[in-house]
């Protein structure tokens, strides 16, 4: 059964950096793409970034420039870098990973369980 486990979450200063992990347990064949969301509570989940296997890759306009996403194959897992922080950053944050099981076959969604990230002096 695949699952997906985030870390690299916490508290950190206004300015600051984290960089958020999502690892893919389970039998894979490849990670095919990469997505991070966040939420507010009481607010809709935001899109923030997206990378393909490939190495396209799709930034929210409010994280252009200071996110980065990254894929590792090897290591099956997927990881937002995040700089300059800004207090408005705070919220619960998801990955989606979309993994193809077996060659050829079609691939599936995963999501992560979330994990909080605050940004506070």
């Amino acid at each position: 059964q695949v699952q997906l486990v985030e870390s690299g979450g916490g508290l950190v200063q206004p300015g600051g950096s984290l960089r958020l992990s999502c690892a893919v347990s389970g039998k894979i064949y490849n990670i095919v793409a990469v997505n991070w969301y966040r939420q507010v509570p009481g607010e809709q989940r935001e899109f923030l970034a997206a990378r393909t296997s490939g190495g396209g890759t799709n930034y929210a306009a409010s994280v252009r420039d200071r996110f980065g996403i990254y894929i590792d194959n090897a290591e099956k897992t997927g990881s937002l870098r995040m700089d300059n922080l800004y207090p408005e950053d705070t919220a619960v944050y998801f990955c989606k990973v979309v993994v193809r099981k077996y060659p050829g076959r079609q691939s599936e969604d995963y999501w992560g369980q979330g994990i909080q990230v605050t940004v506070s002096s």
